[in-house]
């Protein structure tokens, strides 16, 4: 099982972009992997075209977006019409091929006993690979969630978290439940009373292990 500051694992594979190893891919930025049990299925297009509408959004940040679905990457070209029409979004983000499940189950989505083909299963048989992963820099893992194949994902909620995750890495800060950009964050309980006032100027102690100021530029 894959926990938040694991290594992500590193894997050569076939997209609708072409062969790729995946950290050489992720370069020196962010990289959002996000997983399907089944192309041509409901929500998941609804997802596809929502984060192709998303792209640039991701790419101010950093963020390469990069889809896998437990099917050949054929099937993929031929879904990215549907996507369009539901979404008016094209996908220019690569889908990686997972006919042989070989990715899903090196991010624990598929258990081993899962068989080595694609051909055959059904989305519900697919049901957990429906997963998100932020991926930093470091090649190590930020955040990942796991969805029902009935709910739809927000992935404003993702480019929030990714907001996040980017702001505490440059500065000793956390955020607070619904923070979103421009808002007041917490100061960390490794910055002293003394270091606070020198870093973020001034801030307020709402409780002794809680203090908040203005967002870092």
């Amino acid at each position: 099982m894959l926990r938040i500051n694991d290594t992500a694992p590193d894997f050569t594979a076939d997209t609708t972009e072409g062969s790729i190893s995946f950290h050489e891919w992720i370069g020196d930025g962010y990289a959002i992997l996000f997983s399907h049990p089944k192309d041509f299925t409901p929500v998941c297009t609804t997802e596809l075209g929502a984060m192709a509408g998303l792209e640039e959004e991701f790419a101010r940040r950093n963020a390469k977006i990069i889809g896998i679905s437990v099917d050949p990457v054929e099937n993929h070209h031929n879904w990215k019409s549907d996507i369009e029409t539901v979404s008016g979004n094209r996908v220019n983000y690569p889908m990686i091929g997972d006919s042989e499940l070989k990715v899903a189950k090196l991010y624990g989505m598929l258990p081993a006993s899962a068989g080595e083909t694609s051909e055959g299963r059904t989305p519900a048989d697919n049901a957990t690979v429906r997963s998100v992963f932020i991926i930093g820099p470091d090649k190590k893992i930020k955040l990942s969630l796991t969805y029902p194949m009935t709910t739809g994902r927000s992935f404003d909620e993702i480019l929030r978290a990714l907001d996040s995750i980017q702001l505490t890495a440059n500065h000793q800060v956390a955020t607070p439940a619904d923070w979103k950009q421009g808002e007041r964050v917490i100061i960390t309980p490794a910055v002293s009373n003394e270091a606070a006032k020198e870093r973020f100027g001034e801030y307020e102690t709402v409780l002794p292990y809680l203090r908040v100021t203005k967002q870092p530029s």
